[in-house]
């Protein structure tokens, strides 16, 4: 897919999560998601963090963070949250074509990104989470490379993705069977999906995680 192509696809995923948003009741924007201690609502503020965050104050927070970049994203993102929902949906919408991405993960990475926080966040919510084949084949074939960041390191070592509704293979080794949507979420770290996943890596993969 080319960059103008995955710009294009991530407004696509922005402005469809900033609708979501304009749906959800406070409960549901305090539903714990999938990712670490964040909740849906902090989940969708971190997805502002990359178009509204000047990198000079990213990296204040890094200063003020001991240069640990989780806890200055956790904090940005946690700042960011505080926020009226409508504020964030706006600023989803307002930014959802922006260009920005952080370095050494190329055009693929906000696209990643967006695809596994919105399963972070409709996961929970009991919501269906089913993003279109073509993002799903971009995101596996990034993640498949084991992005920093992304996956563990060696997580995928002697394994093969083999979702059960593209026609590819990522990877070679003992199989991991599922649809494409809950393979990336696990090999994301995301244990909820694994139940949803067979083969004989299943086992594998569950026990790196």
């Amino acid at each position: 897919m080319e960059t103008s192509e995955i710009v294009q696809r991530c407004a696509e995923h922005r402005r469809a999560l900033a609708d979501l948003l304009e749906t959800l009741d406070e409960t549901q924007l305090a539903t714990p998601s999938l990712c670490g201690k964040w909740d849906v609502r902090t989940v969708a503020a971190h997805l502002t963090v990359l178009p509204l965050v000047p990198p000079q104050k990213f990296a204040l927070a890094l200063l003020k963070n001991r240069g640990s970049f989780h806890r200055a994203n956790d904090a940005v993102a946690r700042q960011l949250a505080k926020a009226p929902v409508a504020e964030v949906a706006a600023n989803l919408r307002t930014h959802a074509e922006s260009r920005k991405r952080p370095p050494r993960v190329g055009a693929a990475g906000p696209l990643v990104d967006l695809l596994v926080h919105g399963g972070d966040i409709r996961i929970p919510l009991g919501l269906p989470y089913a993003p279109p084949a073509v993002d799903l084949e971009v995101a596996l074939d990034f993640l498949a490379a084991s992005p920093y960041g992304f996956v563990p390191r060696g997580l995928l070592d002697g394994l093969s993705l083999q979702p059960t509704d593209l026609h590819r293979r990522w990877g070679e080794g003992q199989a991991v069977t599922g649809r494409a949507a809950d393979l990336i979420m696990a090999v994301t770290g995301r244990r909820a999906t694994l139940a949803a996943l067979g083969g004989p890596g299943r086992d594998v993969l569950a026990a790196r995680l």
